[in-house]
């Protein structure tokens, strides 16, 4: 018989990881830092049936994560969202670091969630890569929009400005072309990808370094974690509009431009999304639906992909 799961509260900051659970001899703080992860791991190696839960924190998560993937540690990382209805549920107003240590441990022994599985190296680069090449994009655009009402005597500094952020995105881009190329994984995923009409290569990137379960998920998984899935708003006899909630954000923003090219250039989904605004949709709920619509059948292309040895 397995020994019952142990759930270690990590509550994680850019500096250090506030611990708690029931485990003898464990600090109650730690460095976020790798030698004091190690040697967190390698006290943990001791205790059988240990499952660390953690929140994702914008990336202050990812030095544990791969050091517990690495040391075959179980680990969950969490979406902060359900970590904070949780607290509500509980009646849990206070929050400091050590309470939140304390409400991670708590809600994974009563919620039982299953460990993250680790990213293949070549999809965390691409995610890195992607992410970099978003800031670079918003950054450009905000120069740009200064420059429209700067005056004439700092214009010249934001158009260095706007050249700078030129030149990184296109290294990014080559470095992303370069990530892809070294991986044949990745490079029978984006192939599978851009053979749907609408689907670009710098679109189909950012959706495998958005969303790497695409291809392991059900349609309605897949759905649901992109937060293209509708939710019901009915209550007794009243019965309001579905709509769509929480999700990954980076992942709508990939699939937008596809989605509105495939609504007017692909044959199938542009017979759906004309069928949907001849209905009454409105244009907006009706390019949702494309979007969902095409997520479901790029997941179902990666599917053989997914379960194929790498």
């Amino acid at each position: 018989m397995n020994p019952p799961v142990v759930h270690l509260g990590a509550d994680i900051a850019q500096s250090h990881i506030d611990l708690f659970g029931p485990i003898a001899g464990l600090p109650s703080r730690i460095d976020n830092s790798k030698k004091a992860i190690l040697a967190l791991l390698k006290k943990l190696s001791r205790h059988a049936g240990v499952q660390i839960v953690c929140e994702a924190t914008g990336g202050c998560e990812l030095a544990l994560r791969r050091a517990c993937h690495e040391a075959g540690q179980p680990i969950s990382v969490l979406n902060p969202r359900q970590v904070r209805d949780f607290a509500r549920a509980k009646g849990q107003l206070a929050k400091t670091d050590r309470i939140d240590a304390r409400l991670l441990s708590q809600y994974g022994s009563t919620l039982q969630p299953r460990p993250t599985p680790p990213v293949e190296p070549a999809l965390q680069k691409l995610a890195a890569y992607s992410t970099r090449r978003r800031q670079l994009l918003s950054q450009r655009s905000a120069e740009k929009n200064r420059l429209h009402r700067a005056d004439p005597l700092v214009a010249p500094s934001h158009r260095q400005a706007i050249a700078f952020c030129d030149r990184q995105i296109a290294s990014v881009d080559r470095a992303i072309a370069r990530t892809i190329s070294d991986s044949a994984r990745l490079r029978a995923k984006l192939a599978a990808l851009t053979a749907v009409r609408g689907v670009g290569t710098v679109s189909a990137s950012a959706l495998l370094a958005a969303f790497p379960e695409l291809g392991a998920l059900s349609k309605n998984q897949a759905a649901a974690l992109a937060g293209l899935a509708p939710f019901n708003r009915d209550s007794g006899a009243f019965r309001g509009q579905r709509h769509i909630h929480g999700g990954r954000l980076a992942v709508r923003e990939a699939l937008y431009m596809p989605a509105l090219v495939a609504a007017h250039h692909n044959p199938v989904l542009h017979a759906f999304y004309s069928r949907l605004r001849s209905n009454g949709k409105p244009a907006k709920l009706a390019l949702t639906a494309v979007m969902r619509k095409l997520l479901i059948h790029l997941n179902s292309l990666l599917k053989p992909l997914a379960l194929s040895p790498t």
